[in-house]
């Protein structure tokens, strides 16, 4: 995991738990997203940069090493990327989803593959349509 097919649409998954990235890595390997994970949201910044890159969903902790958090990551997204879909999950942070940019959707730990799938879906719809 880690390079995305020229033109194919992306999902990048944002986790500084190896367990919980992998585990997301491989719900969202099922979909006709390539995947590509970060440990922080300084990395993910850098992958959304790289020329070419097209990032239809952004799945993101809360919680992450480095000066960014998620909810800083997903401001920045909204911000600079807002075609990107936008999913921030926490497993401690009851308030999280009040301090989220409109567009973000919060998904509570631990969340259901099925809901993440959905996302996915959502975020290749919206990738598609806009190719």
């Amino acid at each position: 995991m880690g390079q995305a097919s020229p033109d194919c649409p992306v999902a990048l998954v944002v986790e500084d738990d190896d367990a919980v990235r992998n585990l997301a890595a491989a719900v969202l390997e099922e979909t006709d997203l390539d995947v590509i994970t970060c440990e922080s949201a300084e990395a993910a910044i850098s992958v959304l940069e790289r020329p070419g890159m097209n990032v239809a969903l952004l799945f993101a902790d809360v919680r992450l090493p480095g000066a960014m958090d998620g909810i800083a990551l997903a401001s920045t997204v909204g911000r600079r990327w807002p075609e990107t879909r936008v999913v921030v999950t926490s497993g401690y942070d009851a308030k999280a989803e009040g301090r989220l940019p409109q567009q973000a959707v919060f998904m509570q730990k631990p969340w259901r593959a099925l809901d993440v799938l959905v996302q996915a879906e959502r975020a290749t719809l919206a990738a598609r349509a806009a190719a």
